[in-house]
């Protein structure tokens, strides 16, 4: 069967046409209600790009949503960020009756401000949807505050402040997100420790077998898929929980490796860079001096 091309959404009035919402009073950004949403996700294609940054806050959408590669049920409230040019598709029950809150920014509202730059370096603009960010009434009541602040002000009379001001909205509301995501990332720490667990266990057998001389070192995007999470995801976590990115944990775990290569056998310093995945043993011995301050030879010469 072939895979249905995705329905691109290039505007923010065809969004509102296809929702079956009146025509935006601005048309580069809106606030939009689920509650006077008129036609339901059941009616929309299967697949669907849209051309602007999306910050949903959903509360009883009893559907699944697939965006990217994942699959989640909403069974609570949830905020969620989705970036121009990401698929996701809506699986939605007959009669399907959901509330909350979209906010919807085309990127052309951001031209020539520093927002524009900075809005893709927020990392929960890639997450998948099963990464989405839960947040407390307190912070619910928080978010949605600025965004109804944001809509007040365009549909005042429009003025040269009022790009400045909303801009400034914005921005309040991309930092308590990130705020809430770091917040979530140690709450739940039962749930990262397990991430925790599985990328010992996933790095432990992976450098216990073969795979280091057939493949070289396991990448970033190798984890992350081999745990099903979004590199994004993994980076967060591991800089909240340890202070360590992903490649840093592999590197250390190489380290390890080398360490015990150089203290238990007679392998020279080249044989162990290459049983390490290294092509150039000079590659090996600078990570190592990098990592332990100490050449491969000095470490050995340290048991003598």
């Amino acid at each position: 069967m072939a895979t249905q091309q995705p329905v691109t959404i290039n505007s923010i009035t065809e969004f509102h046409q296809l929702r079956g919402y009146p025509r935006p009073e601005h048309p580069l950004i809106s606030v939009v209600n689920f509650d006077q949403m008129k036609t339901t996700p059941e009616s929309e294609p299967v697949n669907i790009v849209h051309s602007f940054y999306s910050v949903a806050l959903k509360r009883c959408f009893h559907a699944k949503m697939k965006y990217g590669q994942q699959e989640y049920d909403f069974d609570e409230g949830v905020m969620f960020f989705i970036s121009p040019g990401q698929v996701f598709s809506i699986h939605a029950e007959k009669d399907v009756k959901h509330s909350g809150w979209s906010l919807l920014v085309h990127p052309d509202f951001l031209w020539n401000t520093p927002l524009a730059q900075k809005i893709r370096q927020f990392e929960y603009f890639s997450y998948s949807v099963h990464e989405a960010l839960f947040l407390s009434e307190k912070e619910e009541k928080t978010i949605l505050s600025i965004m109804q602040n944001i809509e007040n002000e365009y549909r005042a009379n429009i003025d040269r402040f009022s790009q400045q001001v909303i801009i400034a909205q914005l921005e309040l509301l991309f930092t308590y997100s990130e705020r809430f995501y770091e917040r979530q990332f140690i709450t739940r720490k039962i749930s990262n420790h397990r991430v925790l667990n599985r990328l010992e266990e996933l790095l432990t057998a992976y450098f216990a077998g073969d795979q280091l001389a057939k493949r070289g070192l396991p990448t970033v995007h190798y984890v992350a898929d081999s745990l099903n999470i979004s590199q994004g995801y993994l980076s967060s976590l591991l800089k909240t929980l340890t202070g360590k990115s992903t490649q840093q944990h592999i590197q250390d775990k190489l380290i390890d490796k080398a360490k015990e290569k150089l203290s238990i056998t007679d392998l020279s310093v080249s044989e162990v860079a290459y049983e390490l995945g290294f092509e150039q043993p000079q590659s090996f011995s600078k990570l190592f001096k990098l990592k332990t301050n100490l050449s491969p030879l000095e470490f050995r010469q340290s048991f003598n």
